[in-house]
């Protein structure tokens, strides 16, 4: 008899399932449950019963989705907020980790070490973490004497002077638009470095796997360093920037004003309804945009086999 092989495809099929088989155990044993919940606390109007425990639902159909966008007084303003700064964002840690993702790849003394320092940031952001430099900041402005406290406040307000750059980019005949941008990106550069730790390693792993005979070719072709980079580099590291992408907008998106403004209106303000109702409409729409922009970049996507 002769027995039916597994095609190549179908092979790939099956290990890329059995890699996301624990995520996938995990979401549907989990995740699911939870979301049901969310999608049926949005419908409803949800009391919760503390001396007896439990809680009763009274159906309200739209109503709550209706009210976060035509009522609330904060809901909009803080969604388009939250949803710029992702946009603002996003780009800029791409980039910069793919920028210097192409220096940490580059072989020089302690490259390890600067390599381990960058992703300290991603360490540091954990909650225990956070959660102990705050208290020793706190322990430490409540012993500074008035005269420190005020040099330690001046010293923070004391710095360039931003509006006199913004003047420069105008008279250089700049957009506006450009302009607006560029000083946001600068006024969060911090934030951009702390969040940049994963996509570097993320990059150098995508750096590394590319076949050295490609930019041996490419120097034998007499291709510049430019050249290689768009020619040779940017392809086959773009699998990795569509995964960079989805990974940042989702941290953006857990770290942002909405989200925020969601679990008080739940832990604070026991509105449970409105607060499932905020959540499922700012998951929604950064799946939407998750799926625009991958399905964009999707079409330019060179996979190396």
């Amino acid at each position: 008899m002769n027995k039916k092989r597994m095609t190549l495809a179908t092979k790939r099929a099956i290990v890329g399932l059995l890699f996301i088989s624990p995520w996938l155990i995990g979401f549907i044993a989990f995740y699911v449950r939870s979301l049901i919940h969310s999608i049926q606390f949005s419908l409803n109007i949800v009391t919760v019963n503390p001396e007896i425990g439990g809680y009763t639902l009274e159906f309200n159909g739209l109503g709550n989705f209706i009210y976060e966008f035509t009522e609330h007084g904060s809901f909009s303003q803080t969604l388009v907020t939250s949803l710029k700064d992702i946009m603002i964002d996003v780009p800029l840690i791409v980039f910069f980790s793919l920028f210097m993702a192409m220096l940490l790849n580059k072989k020089f003394t302690g490259r390890t070490l600067v390599r381990a320092i960058f992703f300290i940031p991603v360490i540091m952001n954990s909650e225990a973490i956070v959660t102990a430099i705050d208290t020793v900041r706190e322990m430490m402005a409540g012993g500074l004497s008035p005269t420190s406290a005020a040099m330690t406040e001046a010293s923070a307000t004391s710095g360039v002077n931003i509006e006199y750059y913004m003047a420069l980019f105008k008279e250089l005949a700049l957009p506006d638009s450009l302009v607006d941008y560029v000083v946001s990106a600068a006024s969060r550069i911090n934030a951009i470095i702390s969040a940049s730790g994963v996509q570097i390693v993320i990059f150098i792993a995508a750096l590394q796997s590319i076949p050295a005979s490609l930019y041996e070719v490419a120097k034998i072709e007499g291709a510049t360093g430019y050249e290689t980079f768009w020619k040779v580099t940017f392809p086959m590291v773009m699998p990795h920037i569509i995964t960079n992408i989805v990974y940042t907008v989702v941290d953006s998106f857990v770290n942002s004003q909405i989200v925020t403004m969601a679990y008080e209106t739940a832990f604070k303000q026991m509105t449970w309804g409105l607060s499932a109702a905020m959540s499922l409409t700012t998951t929604a729409i950064v799946c939407l945009i998750l799926a625009v922009v991958c399905g964009l970049i999707q079409k330019r996507t060179f996979y190396y086999n």
